[in-house]
């Protein structure tokens, strides 16, 4: 059963709010960690993690290791893979057309059996009490509708499921808002982030296929893909919006939302 899904920021600045909006967002992350304190797994889409631009990822090794952190922010820990919802998941998107890959690493099972973490999934997990967790990735080359008929397989798997699982969908938005950035300033990246934030609040999130292209190019998120999965999983359960923030201490823009099943 699906408890209910976070919405997720992975930047640096949560962990050390530097201004008002920052520790807001914060607050709100701390609450979705307290909402799902409970839950047997969590099931974490991550842009940040192995990329393909044609297949969905499901990460089978059994033990996942801090590897990577971002600007020398090292997070270490050790997390363990729930595998029996791992291959549920994967069974049932192979089963049914879905370009799906299962990723493994060194060894099928066991001790060397091991996969590596970046702050795409390590700073979200610093808000949330250490649980199994399935690591999914996206696919930025493969159709809005692909991915949001995914993300309904996905939600339809967690309901199915005895186990309790919240879905967590690592994602920052426009990295574009500071001249002095690795990115330079577009004016896109503050328009995505403004209606980003409005589908949330306002109960609109099926106008995310409404998003033009060349909108989601020039505002440079990592967000937008994983969100047409996390829609479809909306598609499958009934959930409630509790709380959202948004802050942009930096160059890029990063939001929390949390919502439970109704």
């Amino acid at each position: 059963m699906l408890a209910g899904i976070g919405l997720m920021p992975h930047g640096n600045p949560v962990l050390d709010p530097p201004d008002k909006e920052t520790r807001k967002l914060a607050e709100v992350l701390k609450n979705i960690g307290k909402a799902f304190a409970d839950v047997d797994a969590y099931v974490l889409i991550s842009p940040h993690n192995v990329r393909m631009s044609e297949h969905l990822g499901v990460v089978m090794a059994e033990n996942l290791i801090s590897w990577l952190g971002f600007d020398g922010v090292e997070l270490p820990g050790e997390w363990r893979t729930d595998r029996e919802l791992a291959e549920e998941i994967y069974e049932r998107a192979r089963k049914e057309g879905f370009p799906v890959v299962d990723l493994h690493f060194a060894s099928r099972s066991g001790e060397y059996s091991r996969w590596p973490l970046t702050w795409g999934e390590l700073i979200p997990l610093q808000f949330l009490e250490k649980k199994p967790l399935v690591l999914l990735t996206p696919a930025r080359n493969l159709s809005r509708e692909t991915l949001i008929k995914f993300g309904e397989t996905l939600g339809e798997v967690l309901e199915e499921s005895d186990k309790s699982a919240a879905l967590i969908v690592s994602a920052d938005h426009g990295h574009a808002h500071d001249e002095n950035g690795p990115y330079g300033y577009r004016r896109e990246s503050g328009e995505y982030d403004r209606l980003i934030m409005e589908l949330i609040n306002e109960d609109r999130l099926e106008e995310l296929l409404k998003i033009p292209d060349e909108l989601i190019r020039k505002a440079l998120p990592d967000s937008y893909w994983q969100m047409l999965i996390m829609l479809g999983v909306m598609h499958r359960v009934e959930v409630e919006l509790k709380g959202s923030a948004y802050a942009c201490p930096t160059y890029f823009g990063m939001a929390g939302a949390l919502w439970v099943r109704e």
